[in-house]
């Protein structure tokens, strides 16, 4: 794009999530939907979590004039259902859309994988298998970013895959503190520091698949992830050559402090306009 405005056309961007409706935010840029629960071939979204998730990455706000536009409002959408309209899942769809994405990556010019799933485990092996599931995905130079969770504010919250210390992981920055602080923090078992970056995730308005009620909100981690998952898209749509590691490390270096301790803010909270001059 010229003037240095990006949009992250061109990006695609795989969403795990309960799917999504096709809402006119998303115009044509629906480019693949599979669904691994019920097998069905047109886009759906019987629980409204992934059209809202979708919504803040890549929305262009076309019923709200602009008002609710996403963070990369070009970028391609790819969306795979792994979850039921009550937002629940099981750790073997997941891992069967992982094994999705590796072999369709090509195919839809897949750069970045959003993860605004998570689950709790009770041992060190219950979480291996997501774990080194997400690996891979990051090993093959995808730009994972998957949500911390909401089981915090006690030590040791952060969800699977968000667990995993080579991805991205993404807490909200307005629910980490009072009553409203259930943004999961580390560290995980490996003793790794987590989450990696903090951005707003209370209320946040977005796209609903409900007709007469096109935007609603929701709160939690899985609505800062997308954020992350949005500027990576513009950032690769700026420059193609970036490797996931480097993406990773700009979002370190132009992160505001916010004074916490690391286990709960990360680097600090998401700021956009210094990670885009990087």
């Amino acid at each position: 794009m010229s003037d240095g405005i990006y949009t992250g056309r061109g990006v695609g961007v795989a969403v795990l999530d309960t799917g999504i409706c096709p809402h006119p935010d998303f115009g044509t840029r629906i480019c693949a939907f599979a669904d691994f629960l019920s097998y069905k071939k047109q886009p759906y979204d019987d629980n409204g979590h992934g059209t809202h998730v979708c919504g803040i990455l890549g929305g262009d706000g076309t019923l709200s004039g602009g008002r609710f536009q996403g963070v990369a409002p070009g970028c391609s959408i790819i969306a795979l259902k792994v979850l039921d309209r009550f937002g629940n899942g099981n750790r073997e769809d997941v891992l069967r859309a992982f094994r999705w994405l590796l072999e369709n990556r090509d195919v839809y010019g897949i750069r970045v994988v959003n993860i605004s799933v998570g689950t709790t485990y009770r041992t060190r092996n219950d979480q291996d298998l997501l774990v080194r599931g997400v690996e891979r995905l990051w090993d093959e130079g995808l730009v994972v970013v998957a949500a911390a969770g909401n089981q915090g504010p006690r030590p040791g919250s952060v969800t699977a895959p968000g667990c995993c210390k080579k991805v991205i992981t993404v807490g909200s920055s307005d629910m980490m503190e009072g009553f409203a602080a259930v943004s999961g923090r580390g560290p995980t078992f490996e003793c790794v520091c987590k989450p990696d970056i903090v951005a707003p995730g209370c209320q946040i308005i977005s796209c609903s698949p409900g007709e007469g009620t096109p935007y609603g909100m929701k709160s939690g981690t899985s609505m800062s992830t997308p954020l992350i998952s949005g500027a990576a898209a513009l950032a690769l749509e700026k420059d193609p050559r970036l490797t996931n590691v480097e993406i990773k490390m700009m979002l370190r270096d132009s992160a505001d402090d916010l004074g916490l301790p690391r286990n709960q803010q990360g680097w600090g909270k998401f700021n956009l306009d210094r990670f885009l001059k990087l």
